[in-house]
């Protein structure tokens, strides 16, 4: 059928209309580049190289205290600028120190997603360090950046996305997230879109809470959040975090940070729901707070899908960091194989502050007021240990009235505590309302015992005089990374004229032991 003349006339219309359209367009992409262009300078500040730091020397006492074949430590910062207000921003000289020291002592630095591998069980180059910087503020660009170039290193920001773009000279800008992509040096993590807030929880509005955390205050119908409505804000929040990282081209976030470093809320169902809600999401999160449990970067945190951060401020000295490094950077066990000849790697908590490991050894000073001390042995560095035997000499044992104990796997959620008197063996399992009996014996009264503690990945193995009195074996629920950790001691005195004594304390990685071990007593009940 031929077209009606009315037809091809609008046909004509139509053509002639797009192909202004279209040159239009073409003419204008010049101009929409030059703008964009225009767009980002305005969005991106200038850098500024500060003054190269004096590394320290190789050979100092701080760079050779550090363990060489170890896990890594995750540090935490939040600014980098030469007028910021502590305790929380870094100047870019000392910084730039932090990294010549790190850099002096053979450290390397991390990406993220080297660091996730290994929480999963890959194994890292030994002295290496996860750097993070929280909040995203703009000197990570202007100041660290140049930094991170000069030394070689990388490290990760943890975005308030919704902040991003937003008060543009204390917060980063994208275009300078997206150079900062480009650099290689770092790589971008999530803290909330918009949720590193205190916001009220009661209508007075004294009661202020984390807005992570905490279900908030409807002020226009006078009522706190239910349960459902806070779950729903939460995954929102976290979603558009994502959905904004990944909107710019950058891969998806895999580690979340705690705003506050606050992990907990004051209902208990809302912990679990956030932990569920952030487990779905992210492979682990981080914090800065030191809580009961030591968590340090390996199975134990990737079991409980939290790790604790070295936090820095601005009063952390280079000499500082070392120390931190020092104490916190995991090792195996066997790495210090008399624990008692490095008086600096234990930590008495609670204790006055003038005690050391005199107090087991028979030298003091003892805390006479209370009559008992326990000391944890590098709490952070061996938070994965298993496979390992620990074996100790106590003496100056006088009938009920003092005592030692030996604890292994501490801090995991089922430690084991030998303890031991002149006569009397107890092992106990676990902490708290859920610590329990596990094993008692009589032993041969004397002022001197022998102890052998052996812990494997499934039991752990008592020996008391070179007899086997006891074998605890790991739960179903305390499997892996929760059933590690290292060892305390403790001494007790009641009343006896002298305290107890531990003569010696060794760790070793154990030996293997194949079938010759259960010929020689394994697995007979205590007595």
């Amino acid at each position: 059928m031929k077209p009606s003349p009315h037809a091809s006339a609008v046909r004509s219309v139509l053509v002639r209309a797009l192909l202004g359209v279209l040159a239009v367009v073409v003419a204008g992409i010049p101009f929409l580049a030059a703008w964009q262009q225009r767009t980002d300078r305005l969005a991106v500040g200038d850098q500024i190289t500060p003054a190269a730091a004096p590394p320290p020397a190789a050979g100092t006492p701080a760079i050779r205290s550090l363990p060489r074949d170890s896990g890594p430590v995750v540090l935490a910062y939040h600014d980098v600028r030469p007028d910021g207000e502590p305790p929380y921003t870094v100047t870019p000289a000392a910084f730039d120190a932090h990294l010549a020291a790190l850099r002096a002592a053979g450290y390397r630095t991390l990406s993220t997603a080297a660091f996730v591998r290994h929480l999963r069980g890959a194994t890292v180059p030994g002295r290496s360090v996860y750097l993070t910087f929280d909040d995203g503020a703009q000197g990570l660009w202007r100041h660290a950046d140049r930094s991170l170039a000069r030394h070689g290193m990388r490290a990760a920001a943890y975005l308030i996305t919704g902040q991003v773009g937003e008060w543009h000279g204390y917060y980063l800008s994208w275009a300078e997230v997206r150079r900062m992509a480009s650099s290689k040096r770092w790589d971008f993590q999530s803290h909330t879109d918009d949720l590193h807030r205190r916001l009220p929880l009661d209508a007075s509005g004294d009661r202020r809470g984390p807005a992570l955390t905490e279900r908030l205050w409807l002020p226009a119908e006078r009522r706190r959040e239910t349960p459902a409505e806070y779950r729903t804000r939460v995954a929102g929040d976290l979603d558009r975090s994502i959905a904004a990282i990944t909107s710019q081209g950058l891969p998806r976030p895999l580690l979340f940070a705690y705003p506050f470093s606050e992990a907990y809320g004051s209902g208990p169902s809302e912990a679990g729901d956030l932990h569920g809600m952030l487990r779905q999401r992210f492979t682990a999160a981080l914090t800065n707070h030191r809580g009961a449990r030591p968590l340090g970067a390996g199975a134990r945190a990737f079991a409980e899908r939290t790790v604790q951060r070295l936090e820095i401020t601005s009063d952390t000295t280079a000499a500082d960091l070392l120390a931190g490094l020092a104490e916190r950077s995991p090792r195996p066990p066997g790495a210090v194989p008399r624990p008692l000849a490095a008086p600096s790697g234990w930590d008495f908590p609670g204790a006055p502050a003038d005690t050391t490991v005199g107090a087991f050894t028979g030298a003091g000073p003892y805390p006479l007021e209370r009559g008992h001390l326990s000391a944890e042995y590098l709490p952070l560095a061996t938070a994965d240990w298993t496979g390992y035997t620990a074996e100790a000499s106590v003496g100056a044992l006088h009938s009920t009235a003092n005592g030692v104990s030996l604890t292994v796997r501490a801090h995991g959620v089922r430690p084991v505590v030998i303890s031991l008197s002149r006569a009397n063996l107890r092992v106990t399992e676990g902490t708290g309302a859920a610590r329990r009996t596990v094993a008692r014996a009589r032993l041969e009264p004397a002022a001197r015992h022998t102890l052998k503690v052996v812990v494997a990945a499934g039991r752990t193995d008592v020996h008391v005089d070179g007899r086997h009195r006891a074998r605890v074996p790991v739960p179903p629920d305390a499997t892996g990374g929760r059933s590690t950790g290292g060892i305390g001691l403790g001494v007790r005195n009641e009343g006896a004229p002298r305290w107890p004594v531990f003569r010696t304390l060794t760790v070793e990685v154990t030996r293997p032991a194949g079938a010759a071990s259960d010929r020689t007593g394994h697995g007979r009940t205590a007595r």
